[in-house]
């Protein structure tokens, strides 16, 4: 019997047409069933404060230049002893990034050997990878801008702070270009759809407003410069920080819940009757700077990062959300920190070695790790400020069944046989005997390591199949149960 079908993130008991809702939680879909989520490993050294925002650019060398942002400050990670160095303009320090009265964060952008870093508090900073020390005002007078993209060879700002319903955008490779009609520089006013909320980049742009989605493609040589077309009616973007590219694909959250973009195609819904109405009653409304999205560029995964409402009030979020588009599936991670990205992890030598550990042996992230570095993969920020990587042991998981059992008969459950290669688990099944009883979860005991099997007598109508790995235990998939189930003998 599998443990779980598509979507099992705590569920709308609707998608399952009445049965129960079903529970995992720190695992990753498989096509065979599920593998095991691992936990963060230590890359740098803590920034002074809580990350708002963070980057990584490549040099024309290969080289990975790693930046950050706090609330007042940017930062530039140094690739020898990973500890940050202060990169503000003029050392000086920054207001903090809020827009339409919310809080907010930095975003970045890499446009050629330029790192442009943005919110809407501040004038655009600009860093040369080749020569900077430290950023500075962008020339040219940009707008002050919450978000950033790069559609194309222009350099595209959204969320103004002067004008919250238009987008801004420089000359044709021309970064310091922004007055209008200068080397195809120009701005869009929107007279429906609400705030500008961010814009995805890529070959074209996809502009996110709170009640209206618009794709936006340039025209060579046409003096509108961009064909700008409504491709969503009363649908917008709801978090700014939700939005993902994972390759050609975007993905989003609307007040209608979780969607998809495919190439040239309009909004999909992937959450409805899945996750959508239990992670809205789940959210922290009041905290959507820390509802952020990010891709993981070695999988078929997308994260999304946020604060529940039992969070603690502060700058972690305190859950994610995984989905795998190929097999369409969401899946919770139970997991804290500030900010979540995918990242490249910067080179290693023999000559930082020691700036980084004294001990081979003590070394938090692998020597192999370091053979494919520029390949990005994604990261967090943890609550103490550090970045890591997910490659640690792994967490704890724990996978429950569908409720099994029948309206008329009663049920004697003796046991289940876990499918998997963990060598420790714990097993246990829940009971309940009406369907409006809240269900009774039942002692957990210890696999049988001679007979892989989890003993245990049960009698009910209704019941669950759950298994419980510990965290740091070796193992790779969790396919199902094989129950040990009889009807009971009648009174």
């Amino acid at each position: 019997m599998p443990l779980l079908a598509t979507g099992d993130y705590r569920p709308d008991v609707s998608d399952y047409e009445g049965q129960a809702t079903r529970n995992i939680l720190n695992v990753i879909p498989r096509g065979d069933g599920y593998g095991p989520f691992p936990s963060l490993s230590v890359y740098t050294s803590p920034l002074p404060s809580a990350c708002r925002g963070a980057f990584y650019a490549l040099k024309s060398d290969g080289t990975v230049i790693t930046f950050a942002g706090t609330a007042t400050k940017l930062y530039r990670l140094n690739n020898t002893d990973f500890s940050w160095t202060d990169v503000s303009k003029g050392g000086g320090t920054y207001t903090a990034p809020t827009f339409a009265g919310q809080a907010a964060n930095w975003q970045f952008a890499q446009f050629g050997n330029l790192v442009f870093a943005t919110q809407a508090n501040t004038v655009l900073q600009v860093y040369d990878l080749s020569s900077s020390g430290a950023f500075a005002d962008c020339a040219g007078s940009p707008p002050q801008a919450a978000y950033i993209s790069v559609v194309g060879r222009f350099l595209v700002l959204s969320g103004l702070l002067s004008n919250q319903y238009r987008i801004q955008w420089c000359g044709l490779n021309a970064t310091t270009t922004w007055t209008s009609g200068v080397n195809s520089s120009d701005f869009q006013d929107f007279p429906d759809g609400g705030i500008v909320r961010g814009v995805a980049g890529g070959e074209y742009g996809i502009i996110f407003q709170d009640q209206a989605i618009r794709r936006m493609s340039y025209v060579p040589g046409s003096p509108i410069i961009f064909q700008i077309e409504r491709i969503t009616q009363d649908k917008g973007l709801y978090a700014p920080y939700s939005i993902i590219r994972a390759g050609e694909k975007i993905f989003f959250y609307a007040g209608q819940g979780f969607h998809k973009i495919e190439p040239g195609g309009v909004p999909e819904q992937i959450g409805r009757e899945k996750v959508d109405r239990t992670f809205l009653a789940d959210l922290d409304k009041g905290n959507l700077q820390l509802f952020m999205g990010a891709a993981d560029p070695r999988s078929t995964r997308v994260y999304w990062a946020y604060k529940s409402v039992s969070g603690a009030v502060g700058t972690s979020y305190d859950k994610l959300l995984g989905y795998d588009f190929l097999l369409d599936r969401f899946f919770p991670i139970a997991t804290s920190g500030e900010y979540l990205l995918g990242v490249s992890q910067t080179g290693l030598t023999l000559e930082n070695l020691d700036a980084i550990s004294s001990s081979l042996d003590a070394l938090t992230l692998s020597l192999d790790a370091y053979a494919t570095a520029v390949q990005p993969e994604i990261a967090q920020f943890s609550s103490s400020h550090v970045l890591g990587f997910f490659r640690g042991q792994n967490l704890e998981a724990t996978i429950e069944s569908a409720e099994q059992g029948t309206d008329e008969n009663r049920i004697t459950i003796r046991g289940f046989r876990p499918v998997t290669d963990a060598a420790t688990l714990y097993g246990s099944v829940s009971s309940r005997d009406t369907p409006s009883a809240v269900p009774s979860a039942g002692t957990e005991v210890l696999v049988n390591a001679r007979t892989g099997r989890c003993d245990l007598m049960q009698d009910t109508r209704y019941s669950r199949f759950k298994v419980r790995i510990p965290a740091a235990t070796s193992w790779t998939f969790c396919a199902g149960v094989v129950p040990d189930v009889v009807p009971s003998s009648p009174l």
